[in-house]
């Protein structure tokens, strides 16, 4: 029992104890391994002289009749051998410990183990300088290095080494990585033998010696903000092509990913939850592979104007993409530019100059939307001016108000069409009928000349300035819906804008008074008229109607006035993908990414030779600490004596006086007039 009571007591030093032996004499000998060095018996660093001499002294001991070592002990020395005496590798070796041949020493092991090593094919590295540098370009000097990482430009960097037959390999899609990410990132190559400008890129355990985890080649990126040598990246995956040049786009250069979807998410994930005014982008691929790093680039640049998604292309799918969006085969490029818009279908490969003038020439809908960020550049902002030039006088905007759902799909589509009807009524020669021409003309010609837009506006969420337009109240087009206020029904009007030169005039003559600058701050610079549309849901209707409004509106003298327009409140801007790559962007600064440069991990602590001893320092400190703690307390116990079991607590003396002073007998008071003496039988006095 007082064995396992000390036991019990002793259990933290006694573990770290036996945690620091065998640290001591198991894991920290398998974290250093014999080097080739002693494998020749010679010291570390020692030069190629001295290699070639200490390998003849133990080649001569194999040929003795005494020789007892093994076949796989002599192939150890002949690989130490051709190794340290190739120039490269043993600078490679001694710099970063970089074995680049070590399979072929395993593979030979295997081969020769049972076998007389007189039988062994000499030398074992054959091709042991790999001619990589004939391929390379771009290879950074420290001058050199420093310029480009101060360049505001992404860069990766690929280590490699002349000796290295995984760099020969991999050298070929370090070529196609370079042209996949052309414009968007440099590319730049630093050889080990560079020790100064390599040994940035390099990690370091605890005995400060540079080594790269995971060999070479190896890959760092600086990213665009990056102006430190020490601020890089290290790439952490398999090395092929699509994966880094995903990493790149993704993590250093802060792209959008694209998704794919699958035929029945297309539509509800897709096309139902992006914005309503984007042009939808849709990719057909037949390989499934990621997006390409221009067509990414693309989808930021494009954010503001459309929404992109890929589609795995499969032949039993292929009727129904036919009948729906017009598509043959893969690879394809959709545009979807509005309800009830024919999709603009591509067939074929894009190169990245051909991609951006399709998207330049597609990246509006046909029905475009009223928006802050686009009243201006549409012309039906009345702070603005027409879409023709500055100095046209009056020029409209045909609006379609409502709330997005199915019936402001419905007339969307319908005022789209009149816009196409318009824009074909321009030329003579699309229509045979004259009458029809007749009608319409005022309204064709004045979108020609750019003195007319066609755009619709979303009432629920500009309900503010759909309410003053329409003179109404919050239903119908304008305003959320309600409870009871299902009935959607969007509306049509058209808005007269006029410019008057003498006010213009006027208002710049007051520019020097203080409270009328600020009072002019809200008075817009051109005079609205509105007027709603009542008619049927026909587009020649509504084109009749349109041309009617500019014809008078053209012709009449209408009196000049101003008022207060509400403004349009800025539409929400679909950047997510930012908030996941700003702090990736910060490469360096913060410490996550500090210790992941850093490259400590659990492994590094194995090679440390000071964790044995501090193991063995800790349990002798605890057990101090407890052997201390345990003498003081039984010392305590011996010192303490039992107490006498009659004394118990003492009780306080009770005050025989009424203000607690203690009374002598020639201080007793006065005798009470019933005071009595009473004799006891066995008291000593009767005695």
């Amino acid at each position: 029992m007082a064995i396992q009571e000390e036991v019990r007591r002793y259990w933290l030093p006694i573990l770290l104890s036996a945690a620091g032996f065998l640290f001591q004499l198991f894991v920290l000998p398998k974290s250093f391994p014999p080097s080739h060095y002693d494998a020749l018996r010679i010291e570390r660093f020692a030069p190629v002289e001295r290699v070639v001499e200490a390998y003849g002294i133990l080649s001569k001991e194999w040929l003795a009749e005494t020789n007892d070592q093994s076949t796989v002990d002599i192939l150890k020395i002949r690989y130490a051998y051709e190794l340290l005496t190739n120039p490269i590798l043993k600078r490679d070796y001694d710099l970063f410990g970089l074995d680049h041949h070590k399979d072929v020493l395993e593979r030979v092991k295997d081969q020769y183990q049972k076998e007389h090593f007189l039988k062994v094919d000499l030398p074992l590295l054959k091709d042991s300088l790999v001619h990589s540098s004939d391929d390379a370009f771009n290879v950074l000097t420290y001058e050199s290095f420093m310029s480009a990482i101060a360049e505001d430009y992404p860069m990766l960097i690929l280590v490699y080494s002349k000796g290295s037959p995984r760099c020969a390999q991999f050298i070929e899609h370090w070529k196609q990585i370079a042209t996949r990410l052309d414009g968007l990132a440099n590319t730049a190559m630093v050889e080990v033998g560079d020790g100064q400008l390599a040994g940035y890129f390099a990690e370091q355990r605890f005995s400060q010696r540079p080594f790269f985890r995971n060999g070479i080649p190896a890959l760092v990126a600086y990213p665009a903000n990056c102006r430190s040598p020490s601020c890089y990246m290290r790439f952490p995956g398999e090395l092929t092509v699509d994966s880094v040049v995903d990493w790149v786009a993704s993590s250093i250069v802060g792209l959008p990913r694209i998704l794919y979807y699958s035929k029945e998410a297309l539509g509800p994930q897709f096309i139902g939850k992006t914005s309503h005014h984007k042009v939808k982008v849709i990719f057909f691929s037949s390989t499934g592979e990621r997006a390409t790093p221009f067509l990414r680039q693309a989808a930021q640049e494009y954010s503001s104007y459309a929404s992109f998604a890929f589609v795995l292309w499969k032949e039993d799918e292929s009727q129904i993409w036919w009948n729906s969006l017009g598509v043959e085969s893969a690879p394809a490029l959709v545009f979807l530019k509005g309800p009830g818009a024919k999709p603009v279908v591509y067939h074929g490969t894009f190169s990245k100059s051909e991609f951006t003038e399709i998207m330049e020439e597609h990246k509006h809908q046909e029905l475009r939307q009223l928006r802050s960020d686009t009243s201006l550049e549409l012309g039906c902002d009345a702070r603005g001016h027409s879409r023709a030039r500055k100095d046209m006088a009056i020029w409209y905007c045909v609006v379609v108000a409502g709330r997005p759902g199915v019936e402001l799909s419905k007339k969307r589509q319908i005022l789209r069409k009149a816009q196409d009807q318009l824009l074909s009524a321009v030329d003579a020669s699309t229509t045979r009928n004259v009458d029809k021409i007749v009608e319409v003309a005022s309204a064709a010609t004045a979108l020609k000349d750019d003195r007319l837009t066609f755009v619709w506006l979303d009432g629920d969420l500009q309900k503010k300035i759909c309410a003053f337009y329409l003179a109404t109240d919050y239903n119908g087009a304008c305003g959320p819906r309600g409870f009871e206020d299902d009935n959607d029904k969007p509306e049509v009007f058209i808005v007269r804008f006029q410019r008057n030169a003498t006010y213009e005039a006027l208002k710049a003559d007051k520019r020097h008074n203080l409270m009328d600058t600020l009072q002019g701050q809200d008075t817009p610079d051109a005079s609205q008229l509105v007027a709603r549309y009542n008619g049927p849901d026909e587009i020649l209707e509504i084109n009749k109607w349109v041309s009617q409004i500019i014809k008078d509106g053209d012709a009449r003298e209408i009196p000049y006035f101003t008022s207060k327009v509400p403004d349009l409140l800025p539409e929400e801007t679909s950047k997510e993908w930012l908030s996941g790559t700003k702090s990736i962007r910060s490469a360096g600064k913060s410490i996550k990414e500090r210790v992941k440069n850093n490259g400590f991990s659990i492994k590094d602590y194995l090679t440390e030779p000071r964790v044995g001893p501090a193991l063995l320092l800790l349990a002798c400190i605890s057990w101090g600490t407890i052997w201390f703690k345990h003498s003081q307390a039984t010392q305590k116990t011996k010192d303490e004596t039992p107490k006498d079991k009659t004394e118990g607590r003492r009780r306080p003396k009770l005050s025989t006086t009424l203000f607690g002073q203690p009374t002598t007998e020639g201080d007793a008071g006065p005798e009470p007039k019933d005071a009595r003496q009473w004799d006891l039988e066995d008291s000593d006095s009767d005695q």
